[in-house]
């Protein structure tokens, strides 16, 4: 076990110090936001310190990790600062917002032998998991389409002064707040993305980037891809792997976090198809216990520095083809 600091108490941040009590392998011991005073009662709630600033937490010997759940511009700055002082660090994604920051940070930390964390749970989830197996083993054959949409309306009523939604902090919510964990899984799944074409819609909420966004992928392997998200609609959950050998489809019944069932269907060649119900899974606390046991070495950890930084070269290549209207190379 060893000790860390979560930075940021929204929603996520607390979800996430919760989590973390619920494993043994990470102790959270200090907690701090951008206005801490406001979150004293989390903190004796759960029984943790509150520190005053970021500053005081980096200052602090007894902890060894960080865990960033902050605004997405916040992160490279915070996490290049975690590292100056030689703590690991666990951060929310996106990881970074641009690729030649995320390679700063991939540099500074590979500088000093640290474990990357990043918050892309839905790697976890055991349906992605089989599909990942199901892949790597061939069985597809040649890998031909990926697409999937991933969509909820748990933020559909944010502000319009909510950091979530500034331009600033993303092209998209829909995007970073979904869409970035099915690029992540599609890097993972098929490899690096070539380029991409995005559009946006605004449809209910007024947030100026919009409320739905679609995105058309091109692979390096010549495989193509889709993802739609929607930050106002129930959710909905489901992604389809194609190769010239068969496919398979994971298909939610409800959001993870609510621990939902999701249905597996493969078929092979010859149209052959079979389905199988897993039960829910924990992925936040999988994701964080595994990044932990990387850490002290008893593990690899399942995600490489390099698709860190494709994930957000293809961030980046989607808002720079949201603004233009074409498409855009990663």
């Amino acid at each position: 076990m060893f000790t860390a600091a979560v930075v940021g108490l929204g929603w996520w941040g607390r979800n996430l110090v919760n989590t973390s009590a619920q494993g043994d392998k990470i102790k959270v011991l200090s907690v701090t936001a951008g206005h801490p005073e406001n979150h004293q009662d989390f903190a004796d709630e759960t029984g943790v310190t509150l520190a005053k600033s970021y500053d005081e937490i980096l200052e602090n010997k007894d902890i060894d990790a960080v865990i960033l759940a902050t605004p997405h511009t916040q992160h490279e700055q915070q996490f290049l600062d975690a590292v100056a002082a030689g703590k690991q660090v666990f951060c929310e994604k996106p990881f970074s917002l641009t690729k030649e920051s995320a390679m700063r940070m991939v540099a500074a930390a590979e500088a000093k032998n640290l474990v990357i964390g990043v918050g892309h749970e839905r790697r976890f989830e055991s349906s992605m998991e089989e599909a990942q197996a199901f892949l790597s083993q061939g069985k597809h054959g040649t890998a031909l389409h990926l697409e999937g949409n991933y969509s909820h309306n748990l933020l559909a009523e944010l502000p319009l002064d909510s950091w979530r939604v500034s331009p600033a902090e993303g092209p998209s919510l829909p995007l970073t707040g979904m869409g970035i964990h099915f690029t992540d899984m599609y890097l993972w799944f098929f490899g690096p993305i070539e380029s991409v074409n995005a559009q946006t819609a605004k449809r209910q909420a007024e947030w100026e980037a919009g409320d739905v966004i679609t995105l058309q992928l091109k692979f390096a392997s010549g495989a193509t891809g889709f993802i739609s998200s929607m930050a106002t609609t129930p959710y909905y959950g489901r992604l389809s792997a194609f190769g010239t050998e068969g496919w398979i489809e994971v298909r939610d019944s409800g959001h993870p976090q609510a621990g939902g069932e999701t249905y597996v269907t493969t078929c092979d060649k010859a149209g052959a198809q079979e389905t199988h119900t897993l039960g829910p899974k924990n992925a936040v606390k999988a994701n964080l216990d595994e990044w932990a046991d990387a850490v002290e070495g008893k593990g690899d950890y399942r995600f490489t520095s390099q698709q860190l930084i494709d994930n957000v070269g293809v961030l980046e290549a989607i808002a720079k083809s949201i603004q233009s209207g074409q498409w855009e190379k990663v």
